[in-house]
């Protein structure tokens, strides 16, 4: 019967943890492939949704919740503000705790986001809209949050500046 391996019997060229580990950690050196979800230095598509194209300050939600025009559909309020600064169309999602809990809401939410995503680009630079769910929204027929998106998007287009 052969004796139980032990790293103190080992010879010491044997034994090389750096060689082992050298390729665990490593990141890659080669940039990822043209259009990827990495890297925002490619050009932006017409039916992405960048962060540069998003809502992310509680200041820009405020803003648009103060200043903009409320528009209520039967599975969300939709609160638009034009401003003149520009930087593209840019969209808000929020959902109150009363909707449901945390995987409901989040789920509404991506439903949501991918009608929105797509349509954004028929919007001018200047619009901020926030999309405020309503509990309608879990069990509405994707045609019918795809309908209430395009009303929402036709009324912002169509008020005046």
């Amino acid at each position: 019967m052969a004796a139980p391996f032990s790293l103190a019997a080992a010879p010491a060229a044997a034994i090389n943890l750096r060689s082992v580990t050298s390729g665990l950690f490593a990141t890659p050196t080669a940039d990822p492939a043209p259009g990827g979800a990495r890297g925002a230095s490619g050009p932006v598509h017409a039916e992405a949704f960048p962060k540069s194209r998003r809502l992310l300050k509680p200041a820009d939600f405020r803003q648009v919740y103060d200043q903009g025009l409320r528009i209520p559909t039967r599975h969300f309020v939709a609160f638009c503000l034009s401003l003149p600064a520009g930087g593209g169309p840019k969209a808000g999602f929020t959902t109150p705790r009363a909707v449901g809990k945390a995987v409901q809401r989040n789920r509404m939410r991506r439903r949501l986001r991918e009608i929105v995503r797509r349509q954004l680009g028929r919007l001018s630079p200047e619009w901020r809209i926030v999309w405020n769910l309503r509990r309608a929204a879990l069990t509405a027929a994707h045609a019918d949050l795809a309908a209430d998106v395009e009303r929402v998007l036709d009324r912002c287009g169509a008020a005046p500046r």
